[in-house]
């Protein structure tokens, strides 16, 4: 295939990944050395004994009442992440999944999870930066806490690449933006559209956090307020008033693996599912959609990433407007959210599911073991598939929240799935 950005040339023949695990992507990859896949995400909370709040600084939360928690980072994320992530790449983790979770994923996506290194939070950096068990380790961020030769990675590129202002370098539609560094500007002097809606972000946002639409002058204000917060915790450098995507008819998560020559491995494209304020809580797939709309795109990426020294799982956010426009608006260099999702292609396309939509916010009011007794059959049949799953306890009464992929043969089918589990007891 053939496209043209500006007088560059750009020529390359795109395959779809036929494996299912991220063992497998990576496996060509990590030959020179003992790598290991640290699957959570850094935090600014206070129960991290290695706080992100020096040079990667991540905006997590501006108080430690809305920071990301630790059942999230700890927990939730990064088992989502171990549950595909095959038996060849250590996973690093700061807490061992339950018994019934791991029997659970052994039987169903056929991988032993023996090769889980495990080290208390309070001490983790500690061991990993004096140990020789690894030589690299694979990350989704940068860790302040980490010595810069054991990140897979460059830190340096790699947070330069997950930083909003850089998507202004990637060769790719986007809509305009200006960005202020706030170490030379103070807040007061950022300006804003005359006219709304526009967006206000600041560059290293986890999960949603620290983006803001403003539709009107509430909206300002709070953002305003919201970011001073983070100012005085020290946690934000940059910010960047956007233009608002109007029109807007598709929301994707275009992802797609670049190796070390700079060649792409298509994973897939997610329909998003966003709530009004923007958080990402899922997204849909159709197994058999082609990538083709999005190739021009993945090519400019993939040499740009390429150039710069990464490789790795990349996440391109894409709105597609009325007139056919397709803007990038976000480039997330490392595995997302619902990459699982799209790992999982032939797992499910075995059994024959088309389509396949993947949420974060799912609960059912009793024990993982007993939700995996109501739900046997859904389970066996793969109409619902358990990627991340954690109890807990909410007005005195046992609980469990999942990470879960709900898969059909057509998307009505789907969606009966989906209704039939909402009378089985799952919410969300």
């Amino acid at each position: 295939m053939s496209y043209t950005e500006g007088f560059m040339s750009i020529e390359q023949d795109f395959k779809l990944f036929s494996g299912n695990s991220f063992s497998e992507l990576f496996a060509n990859d990590i030959q020179d050395g003992k790598y290991g896949y640290y699957v959570s995400y850094p935090s600014t909370a206070g129960w991290s004994h290695f706080p992100n709040n020096q040079k990667y600084l991540i905006q997590d939360g501006n108080s430690e009442e809305s920071k990301v928690p630790y059942n999230k980072t700890a927990q939730m994320e990064p088992w989502r992440v171990l549950s595909v992530m095959g038996d060849d790449i250590p996973a690093i983790l700061m807490e061992k999944p339950s018994d019934p979770l791991l029997t659970y994923w052994r039987e169903h996506f056929g991988f032993k999870y023996d090769n889980l290194d495990v080290y208390p939070h309070q001490n983790i950096f500690n061991e990993l930066n004096e140990s020789d068990k690894y030589d690299k380790i694979l990350s989704l961020f940068p860790f302040d806490h980490l010595k810069k030769e054991k990140h897979a990675i460059d830190p340096d590129e790699h947070y330069r690449l997950l930083s909003k202002v850089t998507l202004a370098e990637m060769g790719v539609h986007y809509p305009k933006f200006t960005h202020y560094d706030l170490t030379q500007v103070d807040i007061s002097q950022v300006k804003v559209p005359d006219e709304y809606p526009f967006l206000v972000k600041v560059s290293h946002g986890l999960a949603g956090e620290g983006t803001y639409i403003i539709r009107n002058q509430e909206d300002l204000d709070f953002c305003s307020i919201d970011i001073r917060q983070y100012i005085k915790a020290g946690l934000v450098r940059t910010v960047l008033v956007s233009e608002f995507v109007l029109n807007e008819v598709g929301n994707y998560c275009v992802q797609f693996y670049v190796d070390r020559e700079g060649k792409a491995t298509l994973l897939g494209a997610t329909n998003q599912m966003v709530t009004e304020d923007g958080e990402m809580i899922g997204g849909v797939i159709r197994y058999s959609d082609t990538m083709e709309k999005f190739q021009h795109k993945i090519a400019v990426l993939s040499r740009f990433l390429h150039k710069h020294g990464y490789f790795g799982v990349v996440g391109v956010d894409v709105l597609e407007n009325a007139e056919g426009e397709m803007f990038v608006i976000d480039a997330n260099i490392r595995i997302n959210g619902s990459t699982p999702l799209c790992v999982l292609r032939r797992n499910l396309q075995q059994e024959k599911k088309e389509y396949a939509k993947f949420s974060t916010g799912y609960s059912v009011d009793c024990s993982l073991d007993e939700a995996m007794v109501r739900l046997h059959r859904d389970l066996e049949h793969k109409d619902f598939v358990i990627v991340s799953a954690n109890e807990y306890i909410e007005d005195k009464k046992l609980k469990t929240h999942i990470y879960g992929i709900i898969a059909g043969e057509t998307l009505d089918q789907m969606f009966a799935i989906e209704n039939r589990l909402r009378m089985l007891g799952v919410h969300g």
